[in-house]
């Protein structure tokens, strides 16, 4: 049951993986944190106007809830392939294998795409900053604002609630309504 290939998702991996998990549980991934720490030029910005984009940061004494997703064996060629085509199109996140704690299985080595901290889009901007960002970005998979939305979504519909990004939202729609 716990053989094969685990992905662990933390922005938009936990609502739209691009492939279907044998196995989804909740799982912890200590020393990272979920961070708007990468600017995005393809999926939720452009050059010209970057948006922002979730990425684990190392924190070693922060925790990441998320999920573990687990990739049928006879897909794992496939959804490897598809997964880095989406997540290391500019090279900013590192393919990285960590340590996650599964509820109900225990540690498994999962793929995790954790930011590169000299890559060029790597940033560190306050919350004011990101809202305002967000709040005005759009890339080839949308609005920055709809990546947010769905993110908090998921993330409170599994009861795994992030008060930062929860009160990010609340600035971000501010900025949208006026």
């Amino acid at each position: 049951m716990t053989q094969g290939l685990w992905v662990f998702g933390y922005g938009s991996l936990l609502w739209n993986p691009g492939f279907q998990p044998t196995i989804t549980r909740p799982a912890v991934l200590n020393g990272y944190r979920r961070s708007f720490c990468m600017w995005s030029y393809h999926h939720r910005g452009t050059k010209s106007k970057p948006g922002l984009v979730l990425a684990l940061d190392r924190s070693t004494s922060d925790c990441c809830h998320g999920l573990a997703l687990q990739v049928a064996e006879q897909d794992a060629k496939s959804v490897l392939v598809e997964l880095r085509r989406r997540e290391l199109i500019s090279y900013a996140y590192v393919e990285t294998k960590v340590q996650l704690e599964i509820t109900g299985i225990g540690i498994q080595t999962a793929l995790a795409y954790v930011i590169d901290r000299n890559h060029h889009q790597y940033c560190q901007i306050g919350l004011e900053k990101q809202a305002l960002v967000i709040a005005t970005a759009m890339g080839g998979r949308g609005r920055n604002q709809d990546y947010l939305e769905k993110t908090v979504a998921k993330l409170n519909e599994l009861g795994i609630g992030d008060s930062e990004l929860d009160a990010l939202l609340q600035k971000v729609r501010l900025i949208s309504q006026n």
